[in-house]
């Protein structure tokens, strides 16, 4: 396994018997400062090119939460609009070296997932959660919105599901309204049975036929080729909103 600390965050990876996992950690609640980010994008992109890897899994390090998102310790060093487009470049940078790779991802979710680290769930292909992983997205509480995120959550869940995630920034939802929505595909028991199922499925999947599987994510991402252009631009809108009077309080707050 190799690993490398970010920021006080760490992203390690590991390639067993054809399947590569990918996990990461912060002690601010495994969010996303704008390295963490980007080596976790690198990481994807790289170990979707292994010839070796056949299925991958993302998972993060602890058992608190999967993912509290965006850093904002960093949102609020942010000094202007172009840095703060730079910051959430780096979460569009994320979805599409996930939803590119020709790689099916399997997300492991073993805690509550807020903001960003929806975005991420939702970006992978097949995510299975354990019982108390609660989901929210809280961008509109800190005056911002989630933009980047945005596209790839209404994919999953849809334009309904998604609209009154992300109106109702400060209401959880739990496990049962996540699988409903199509977030989730499997909910289990408890973190042991998370880890047996996961372990299952993906043993399944390296013995797959590896090209079958290209194509069946080719299929399924069908139609976000414009999200080259789109999410940039998203990430433009959050950066400008950032810098806002409103959102600017609203971070000092945090």
């Amino acid at each position: 396994m190799t690993g490398s600390l970010l920021d006080a965050g760490q992203v390690a990876t590991n390639v067993d018997d054809g399947v590569g996992t990918i996990s990461f950690g912060h002690p601010k609640g495994n969010s996303l400062p704008a390295a963490l980010l980007a080596q976790l994008a690198t990481e994807v992109s790289t170990m979707g090119e292994r010839p070796d890897v056949r299925v991958m899994v993302l998972r993060s390090e602890g058992n608190g939460p999967f993912c509290a998102g965006a850093s904002f310790h960093e949102l609020q060093a942010v000094k202007s609009a172009e840095e703060g487009t730079g910051f959430f470049m780096g979460f569009a940078r994320l979805i599409l070296a996930m939803v590119r790779c020709r790689k099916f991802i399997v997300a492991r979710i073993h805690g509550k997932a807020v903001g960003g680290g929806v975005g991420v769930t939702a970006a992978a292909d097949y995510a299975i959660a354990a019982s108390g992983a609660s989901v929210k997205l809280s961008e509109l509480a800190v005056g911002i919105g989630p933009f980047v995120v945005g596209p790839v959550i209404e994919r999953r869940i849809g334009t309904s599901a998604m609209s009154h995630l992300a109106i109702d920034a400060t209401g959880w939802r739990d496990t049962t309204w996540a699988q409903e929505k199509g977030l989730y595909a499997l909910v289990t028991d408890s973190v042991e049975e998370l880890d047996q199922v996961v372990d299952r499925l993906v043993k399944q999947l390296a013995a797959s036929n590896p090209d079958a599987m290209a194509r069946m994510k080719e299929v399924f991402w069908a139609g976000t080729e414009h999200w080259e252009d789109l999410l940039p631009a998203r990430a433009a809108m959050s950066g400008k909103l950032v810098m806002s009077e409103f959102a600017q309080k609203a971070i000092a707050k945090r």
